[in-house]
């Protein structure tokens, strides 16, 4: 590194990286936004940052691998924020909103966030340098960071290191071409789609029996290809489970003892969207509660160690601490913290006002505030003691969302509903997804934030520096959220909200799901027995991982992804399946080859290229059609080339994938050199 332990780097909070990092942001949360109301999925955006930092500052003089971290710290927020998406659309589907105020929804978004950081600061001492959790994505970015980084301070001018250098330029420059293009052939591709040559996806339904039906539809999206090679094998198989539960099982009996109107294909769609959408709820609920119960002791005894160092560095007199281990002061994140709060207050009874709940307005901002800043601190410990164990990417946050949501729904069904006239049901639904948005908006960024730390501990960052980048990531990506919400439910319309078209609407599957357990509670209009059904499901799969695992350690079938199998559409999910099978078997070619761990993480690049590329022409597919009223502005052919758009595109889809993964499984030039 370019610095001893606790030196002052070359260059770190420069106004060049944060201007990077807030261009990135920009790009990736518009991506994440489309992509997650999409798929219900988003994309750590740290790895690709990093990339994208070091090939362009890499020849800019002065540049060092700690501004490198600084750049994609802030742009790692829109790979978190933009979760938020899981619950603001509730909203709209609810019929509350019918658009998303800009100012209202940007200081939810960046309200939240600084509240994410600020709780996460007394947080890192206990999970990120007083702990041995793992924290695979932000060791991993530090990884690559290392890799890339051209540090003449630490290595000498010498044949040898040159030879290094070179070696470390090469991969970078190979991990840029991956990102690039994967990106550009999904953006070419879901561009062809538009035109209608293409098709997107393969869907075929069809009769079981003498009333039964089920069906599928596979989805020909480079985007969700790339999530499965993100998540990995297991995480695939477990969502291929669940999807062979939902179709193979519970759709065909439903639809043969509760017969439904129309054809095969609507029958079976109305059978998976009124009824196993929440078998499949229950299951995620069940999952993402015994995940959060398996982290309650771990949580406790790492903030406990933190308070018992705290006490003893107090009781030595320790001199003052090192650039690496200096935080924002405590007195500042207590200010910060406070000043957030103040117009979080403001926004909650601006909102009850509106809502027509005036009358109860201090008891609502009062416990709304108590709520959120309880439930907040709390969400931020697990989630970033999850975040340490098995990713910020990978970690429940859905299911910390479905049990904050239900907290809120439980209280005001207790405290307030009694005394409110019947009418203000739907008020009362409105305002419980209104302040989880808040708390989820915390969770995110604090799930995030002890990460980026993590990465920053290995690359001699200094925490405060980062803790600041972060928030300036935080108010970027809270500026682009609002307009890209707006600009896709304009185009496309939410799943099941007022007027919004079935066969053009994003799933936006979480966001539907929060939504209908919040009515669920306050105006009893779920049928409770699918839910209890959906949780003797997640038992099961508890049961079975647990089962699992004990005997071929490497084996697993996650009970949350099994859920999220049982609750997303196929047009999610068996993608997502093929490429976390084709990413496994990628990787495993990569392991016999000369350069395993450098082959790997191309494979992530590209995968996450892939996303980037697909969601950003998304999102201007989606300004095409507000702006010129067409419902296909680009399409070229009409319906009578719709079986030949099939074949042509899986065709070209299959030749794709297969350049794509050779292209870069192969090692770059100065490296074969070199050996």
């Amino acid at each position: 590194m370019s610095a001893s332990h606790g030196g002052p780097p070359t260059r770190e909070l420069s106004f060049r990286g944060l201007a990077l990092g807030a261009l990135i942001t920009v790009v990736f949360t518009a991506a994440n936004v489309y992509f997650g109301l999409k798929a219900g999925i988003t994309f750590a955006t740290s790895i690709p940052a990093a990339v994208i930092s070091m090939a362009l500052l890499r020849r800019v003089r002065g540049a060092s691998i700690q501004e490198n971290n600084i750049v994609q710290t802030v742009a790692s927020a829109a790979g978190t924020l933009s979760a938020i998406i899981f619950v603001l659309p509730g909203l709209v589907m609810i019929g509350w909103w019918r658009t998303f105020p800009y100012w209202t929804t940007f200081l939810i978004c960046a309200l939240g966030g600084v509240l994410g950081v600020m709780y996460s600061i007394p947080l890192r001492r206990a999970l990120v340098t007083g702990s041995t959790l793992p924290y695979p994505e932000g060791v991993a970015c530090a990884a690559v960071l290392n890799l890339g980084s051209r540090d003449t301070a630490a290595a000498p001018a010498s044949a040898a290191g040159t030879a290094a250098d070179d070696a470390a330029a090469d991969d970078a420059r190979a991990g840029l071409r991956a990102v690039v293009r994967g990106a550009w052939t999904s953006a070419a591709f879901a561009a062809l789609i538009g035109t209608r040559l293409f098709a997107g996806d393969v869907v075929r339904y069809f009769r079981v029996g003498a009333r039964g039906a089920t069906g599928f539809d596979f989805s020909l999206s480079f985007a969700l290809f790339g999530v499965g090679h993100l998540v990995g094998l297991w995480v695939g198989l477990a969502m291929l489970v669940g999807a062979g539960i939902a179709w193979g099982g519970l759709v065909p009996w439903f639809t043969s003892v509760h017969p439904f109107a129309g054809g095969a294909a609507a029958a079976a769609e109305a059978a998976w969207s009124a009824r196993v959408r929440f078998v499949g709820a229950g299951t995620i609920g069940v999952a993402a509660v015994w995940t959060l119960l398996s982290l309650a002791r771990p949580v406790a005894s790492g903030l406990a160690a933190a308070l018992a160092a705290s006490r003893a560095r107090r009781a030595r007199g320790a001199a003052a601490l090192a650039r690496v281990e200096r935080d924002i002061p405590i007195g500042i994140v207590g200010a910060v913290t406070l000043a957030c709060l103040i117009p979080v207050a403001a926004i909650l009874g601006a909102f009850a006002r509106s809502s027509g709940l005036g009358a109860e307005l201090p008891v609502l901002v009062a416990g709304g505030l108590a709520y959120i800043v309880l439930m907040s601190f709390f969400v931020s410990a697990v989630c970033g003691y999850m975040a340490g164990l098995i990713g910020a990417s990978n970690s429940p946050l859905s299911g910390v969302g479905i049990l904050v949501v239900i907290g809120a729904a439980v209280l005001l069904a207790l405290g307030l509903e009694p005394r409110l006239p019947p009418e203000a049901g739907r008020a009362l639904v409105a305002f419980a997804l209104f302040v989880t948005a808040v708390i989820f908006a915390v969770a995110t960024i604090a799930n995030n934030n002890l990460q980026d730390l993590k990465t920053g501990q290995l690359v001699d960052a200094t925490p405060w520096r980062q803790q600041l980048a972060l928030v300036v990531g935080v108010v970027m990506g809270a500026a682009v959220i609002p307009p890209v919400l707006g600009l896709l439910n304009q185009a496309y319309g939410f799943a099941g909200a007022p007027g919004a078209d079935p066969a053009r609407a994003l799933p936006a599957p979480q966001a539907g799901l929060i939504s209908a357990l919040a009515v669920g509670v306050l105006q009893g209009k779920i049928d409770w027995s699918l839910i209890v059904d959906g949780a003797a499901i997640g038992a099961a799969a508890i049961a079975v991982d647990a089962a699992l695992t004990r005997r071929w350690r490497r084996v697993s079938l996650p009970p949350l992804a099994i859920g999220l199998g049982i609750y997303l559409p196929t047009s999610t999910t068996l993608m997502v399946v093929l490429g976390a099978i084709a990413g496994h078997w990628f990787e495993r070619r990569a392991d016999r080859g000369p350069e395993p761990e450098a082959t790997r993480r191309r494979g992530v690049l590209l995968a996450s290229g892939l996303i980037v590329g697909e969601s950003l022409v998304g999102v201007l597919l989606a300004a095409l059609v507000v702006f010129s009223g067409r419902a296909a502005p680009l399409a070229l052919v009409g319906d009578g080339f719709a079986s030949a758009s099939v074949w042509l595109g899986g065709i070209v889809f299959a030749a794709a994938i297969a350049w794509l993964y050779r292209s870069i499984g192969r090692p770059p030039a100065s490296s074969v050199i070199s050996r």
